[in-house]
């Protein structure tokens, strides 16, 4: 199974892992069959229009190279957007930023997208 360089990157020294201790939200999903859980932690902000924004965005991961990759690539793309902009985000848009996802992996940026809409909709 080959990996790009950028899901290796994100594997080897993910971008925002951790947790918020004073989280606004927390999001979790796991799939079963294959084991990976993620954990999305945000704390809201506002932007200069007044608009709610993600402000901090922290995961926890427990699973393979690409659940790792995938999360710490959607905190990325999740942080400093309004809720509106980070709903939106989806797997595809993942996967293309990491460089591709072999097939059996890409369930993995789904799992991503659910995690974050989960902890955002706790926010409303």
């Amino acid at each position: 199974m080959l990996y790009s360089d950028k899901v290796i990157s994100h594997f080897k020294k993910p971008h925002n892992q951790g947790s918020i201790k004073d989280a606004d939200a927390v999001g979790q999903v796991g799939n079963p069959s294959c084991g990976d859980i993620m954990k999305i932690y945000l704390k809201k902000g506002k932007n200069k229009k007044g608009e709610a924004i993600i402000e901090d965005i922290k995961f926890e991961t427990m699973g393979c190279a690409a659940a790792i990759a995938v999360s710490s690539m959607l905190t990325d793309l999740a942080k400093g957007k309004t809720l509106e902009e980070a709903k939106k985000i989806e797997k595809d848009t993942i996967v293309k930023e990491l460089g591709g996802l072999p097939p059996l992996k890409v369930h993995c940026s789904m799992l991503g997208v659910e995690a974050l809409r989960e902890a955002i909709k706790k926010l409303s």
